[in-house]
């Protein structure tokens, strides 16, 4: 039996990362590929244990959505370098990468001070280096849910009102309204007939040009694009998603010229940068 498989073994019996590379001589990280190759996996009753650990830093009012992947919560069990609030803080930020609510729910504090701590907390060496680990655990699970994230800001910043409107040019013709007691109109000064009304240069029926905008079939609208659609005294109201919003959003997800050598060719999660502003 090999190593790895040694190595496999006690994993699966609950034993640390650190600790089995320890055991068989090797880094941290070889440990990790292992696993990951490996396809390592502990059963539920293994994590029991480490759900545990995460979940005591939590008050009686926060509650840490599931992790996406048990990977995640193996990362923090095994980082004895980082408090418990500040391992839920990381879960929370994995959330909804807002660093101001994320040390709200792991903190319970009021706004003002999670919002001074929070960036601070993001500037913690040991945090981020956590952080980093923790997404590119997750960039493998979430890289089909990063990409239909980054295509629809593509969408949003490249849509156009007329993806969803048509602008129409139509004529129309002129009419007179004539009293006539046997006509088919009535409003309130009575009966009344609709006649041409003549243009005296040309002699025939006077018209003149509408500009009318038309909500184009639902068939043909891509609704990924649009905030809200809504008819306002029998005409189309159309809202659009922010285009310059999701043109930031984008310049924040894309890879930046510093980031390493060994950057993946397309975007996942972990390209993901850190937002320094609260949504």
């Amino acid at each position: 039996m090999s190593r790895i498989e040694d190595a496999e073994k006690d994993y699966l019996a609950g034993m640390k990362y650190k600790d089995i590379a320890t055991k068989y001589g090797v880094s941290l990280n070889t440990v990790k590929s292992w696993k990951s190759r490996n396809g390592w996996q502990r059963d539920a009753t293994t994590k029991k244990g480490a759900h545990k650990k995460i979940k005591r830093a939590h008050t009686k009012k926060q509650k840490v959505a599931q992790a996406r992947s048990p990977d995640v919560i193996d990362e923090l069990v095994e980082n004895d370098e980082l408090k418990d609030r500040q391992k839920a803080f990381c879960l929370y930020y994995l959330q909804r990468y807002n660093a101001t609510w994320a040390y709200q729910q792991a903190y319970g504090v009021d706004y003002e001070t999670a919002s001074v701590n929070g960036s601070k907390m993001l500037r913690n060496t040991k945090v981020k280096k956590q952080l980093t680990e923790l997404k590119k655990q997750q960039s493998a699970e979430l890289y089909a849910t990063a990409n239909d994230i980054m295509l629809g800001y593509l969408k949003q910043a490249y849509s156009d009102v007329t993806d969803v409107l048509e602008f129409k040019t139509v004529k129309k013709l002129e009419w007179v309204k004539v009293p006539d007691d046997s006509g088919e109109y009535e409003d309130m000064n009575g009966h009344y007939r609709l006649d041409p009304k003549i243009d005296p240069e040309t002699g025939e029926q006077a018209f003149y040009y509408e500009n009318q905008v038309l909500l184009k079939d639902s068939n043909e609208i891509d609704t990924s694009t649009v905030k809200s659609i809504r008819i306002d005294k029998g005409e189309a109201v159309v809202e659009m998603y922010d285009k310059q919003r999701a043109m930031k959003e984008l310049l924040e997800r894309l890879p930046s010229a510093d980031d390493t050598n060994d950057k993946p060719k397309t975007v996942v999660l972990d390209d993901i940068k850190e937002t320094k502003q609260d949504d």
